[in-house]
């Protein structure tokens, strides 16, 4: 299935630039897309379209819908953008200057808003300590719960993808007791060991994919992330639909029983989008869903 390899590819490189753009110009749009086909290899460069490019464009992709306004006690801001970038890499100045030649090359028909250097932490831990995807979904099953099955050209090998910015308090969590921060995660620091006795609210306990019916499998490709804003975990999920991260974002808000998710306690979303990652063809990305 010609799905992009880089969206599920193990491991996780140790360099990430995440890379947000908003249309500037409907005229040069088509002509950007264009020279960007040939640019994503799907491996080393990831594309993901938000609905507002599809609106500008006249189309619609089955399955894509801006991030959610959900109404709940905490917060989680949907910051949609028109077209997310993930750059993977071994070498942060290599991503550096890549990322600065795909801004020009897009210019004047797209423009960045927003842009986030991830890197993989101790081998994939949170900045907490903890280890981050222990229940991710593994080999065929990791393209069946991320990818599109199916024979639809262009649509089938595609996947969903919602991004967020997590922000951390990390004073406050490292200033609790173990046990209290074991409770929190659901897990034990020292040995990942789920714990039988966590509360109802800890984040373990809230996201189990296999609690929720139908089971809400995806796969997440987060790293770690500091700047000047904070420092946190630059959240990807990845499904065949939306449905399996948005059912388990709303148990975790506290919109399924009322119990909000832990994390919330010395985390918070600063950022939320939901994009379309097209196939692969044999001349780049496979946009013909969008340009005709």
């Amino acid at each position: 299935m010609p799905y992009q390899q880089g969206l599920l590819a193990t491991p996780v490189p140790v360099h990430a630039r995440h890379l947000f753009f908003a249309i500037d110009s409907l005229d040069a749009l088509p002509a950007a897309l264009h020279a960007l086909q040939g640019e994503v290899d799907g491996r080393r460069l990831s594309l993901g379209v938000g609905a507002p490019l599809t609106k500008a464009l006249g189309r619609e992709i089955e399955g894509l819908r801006p991030f959610p306004q959900l109404d709940a006690v905490v917060e989680n801001p949907s910051t949609q953008h028109a077209l997310w970038l993930w750059l993977r890499g071994e070498e942060r100045g290599d991503l550096y200057l890549r990322a600065q030649a795909l801004e020009q090359m897009l210019s004047p028909a797209l423009r960045l808003v927003d842009h986030v250097d991830g890197f993989l932490h101790r081998g994939g831990r949170d900045l907490t300590g903890y280890e981050d995807g222990t229940e991710n979904p593994r080999d065929d099953d990791a393209v069946e719960a991320a990818i599109v099955a199916g024979e639809v050209a262009g649509l089938a090998g595609s996947s969903f993808a919602a991004v967020q910015l997590w922000k951390h308090d990390l004073n406050y969590f490292k200033s609790l007791p173990q046990p209290e921060q074991d409770d929190i995660i659901g897990r034990r620091l020292s040995d990942n060991e789920e714990l039988e006795d966590a509360p109802a609210s800890a984040h373990v306990k809230r996201t189990a994919q296999e609690s929720f019916s139908p089971e809400a499998f995806m796969v997440r490709r987060s790293v770690s992330w500091a700047d000047t804003r904070g420092a946190g975990l630059a959240f990807v999920a990845l499904g065949r639909s939306f449905d399996a991260f948005e059912i388990q974002l709303r148990r975790m808000s506290g919109l399924e029983d009322g119990v909000i998710d832990a994390l919330y306690r010395f985390s918070r979303p600063l950022t939320g989008g939901y994009y379309w990652c097209p196939p692969m063809a044999d001349n780049g990305i496979d946009l013909r869903h969008l340009l005709g």
